[in-house]
């Protein structure tokens, strides 16, 4: 993966168990927020393994986006789900997969992002009642747990610290409520942190060590997870979608350590890593047991990512520009 059109299309390319899925998937597949980090390449991965019909829904600010996305099939609809008048319009879906989320830029602005993160969830699920819903969280809604526990499960107490985990306390909590209030189906998956090459936890590692910049070891440990296995497990979960909810993990089987993923990076981009701090012994960790249970291992692991990132960013790849800020421990984000 050395380009653009590569990396988009391993994060498009389908599992056998997902093309299996998506046949037996009745009905269309709207994805609320496909114009986001996200969106794109799950837009491709539901029309790659055989969605029968994939509705794009989105403001589309990035030019050429929404003309891409029809290039490949999928009927695209330009709206802002934010405005009452526009999400009422949306045609009917039976499957739904909600990614609207507010988190960059959200200290400062917390009423913007509780109106993102749980109001605007409420009115998706009040609208698409009816319909089958897997809705994007994190597992931010966790408290921060010992390294040496594993992870938090999914019945792990929650604890979210700071705004924005708390808003997406709430998407979960408001989205469960209309879930058993019109039995509706619906998944929440709590992701992090997912990884492709212009943006995630290896990518804000690999940048402060190609530039030089200290890394903070406080947050010393962290999950990450393959974008393209984070994508398809978002789709199968529409399977699994029940009243009361189904919540899942989602994320890699192994613990990272940051320090000795920036000493791999450091290795491969040349470069001798600056750190700064010692380890806390408690970080943002998950289990994902079940997810890999359930739908399998990532098809990449962190080893083979780092290098892959290191490659991509020692040739000036596209980045996103968005980092994780996964090393705070306040939840200000």
């Amino acid at each position: 993966m050395r380009t653009l059109a590569e990396l988009e299309e391993r994060l498009a390319l389908p599992s056998a168990a997902l093309v299996e899925d998506m046949s037996r998937l009745d009905g269309d597949v709207m994805i609320l927020g496909a114009g986001g980090k996200l969106g794109p390449s799950l837009v491709r991965l539901a029309l790659n393994a055989g969605a029968k019909n994939v509705i794009a829904v989105s403001r589309f600010s990035e030019p050429g986006l929404a003309e891409s996305l029809t290039e490949h099939g999928a009927t695209v609809v330009r709206a802002d789900v934010a405005d009452d008048e526009a999400l009422k319009a949306l045609p009917d879906a039976a499957n739904v997969v909600f990614l609207v989320g507010a988190k960059f830029g959200t200290s400062g602005r917390q009423s913007a992002a509780w109106f993102t993160n749980t109001y605007l969830p409420g009115r998706v699920a009040e609208r698409f009642r009816d319909s089958r819903i897997t809705a994007l969280s994190t597992g931010n809604v966790y408290p921060l747990v010992p390294v040496t526990s594993g992870g938090a499960t999914e019945d792990t107490p929650v604890g979210p610290v700071g705004d924005y985990a708390m808003s997406c306390l709430g998407r979960e909590r408001i989205m469960s409520h209309f879930s058993e209030k019109h039995s509706t189906p619906l998944a929440l998956i709590r992701l992090n942190y997912a990884v492709e090459l212009r943006y995630g936890v290896l990518v804000d590692l690999a940048q402060k060590v190609h530039a030089g910049e200290p890394i903070d070891l406080a947050t010393g440990h962290a999950n990450v997870v393959w974008q393209g296995y984070a994508n398809e497990v978002t789709l199968r979960s529409l399977l699994h979608a029940s009243a009361p909810p189904y919540v899942l993990n989602l994320t890699g089987p192994e613990l990272l350590s940051v320090r000795q993923a920036a000493t791999d990076l450091g290795r491969a981009l040349g470069r001798e890593p600056v750190f700064t701090g010692e380890e806390a012994p408690t970080a943002l960790l998950s289990n994902a047991s079940r997810c890999h249970r359930t739908y399998g291992y990532p098809e990449l692991t962190p080893a083979e990512l780092i290098e892959h990132i290191a490659c991509w960013v020692a040739d000036g790849g596209p980045l996103l520009g968005k980092p994780t800020k996964f090393e705070r421990r306040d939840g200000q984000f």
